[in-house]
């Protein structure tokens, strides 16, 4: 779980390299004396453009991610709430499908990503509240567990 969690912030901190190298061929002269106005402006969007599947790359990992911290969640015996894990394993098949749609169907997927996404940033957030607000339910101590030793 936590090998899924690190892939995804490894590629994210990765598209960085290409975010900050497309902004810094459009801005260095320098590339556009090398490549011509229109090399340049190719390298920029290639640049940006790679930078935009590695996101998606990133999705992967996270959406796996939550597949296991919803399983958890659901058999955690009370601990926190059963319908929370089922939202987040919710959010984790929203987020492989709208990574399916935007590879294998790019026009669909530009079109249902922004609605499909949704339950996953409403899974995401609501775990968050939950353990901000909430913290995890511990249960209380035998009252004669003291009796007994």
């Amino acid at each position: 779980m936590v090998v899924l969690v690190a892939l995804s912030t490894g590629v994210s901190c990765l598209n960085v390299v290409f975010e900050f190298e497309g902004l810094r061929v459009a801005t260095d002269s320098a590339y556009a004396a090398a490549l011509g106005t229109a090399g340049s402006n190719a390298l920029v969007m290639l640049l940006l453009d790679t930078q935009h599947y590695g996101v998606f790359i990133a999705q992967v990992f996270f959406g796996l991610w939550l597949v296991p911290i919803g399983y958890l969640a659901y058999k955690s015996s009370g601990l926190i709430p059963k319908w929370l894990g089922i939202l987040l394993m919710v959010g984790a098949t929203c987020y492989i499908v709208d990574l399916l749609a935007m590879f294998l169907v790019p026009d669909l997927g530009q079109k249902i990503g922004s609605f499909i996404i949704i339950p996953s940033a409403i899974a995401e957030i609501t775990m968050l509240a939950y353990l901000l607000v909430f913290g995890v339910r511990v249960s209380k101590p035998d009252k004669n567990i003291l009796a007994a030793a």
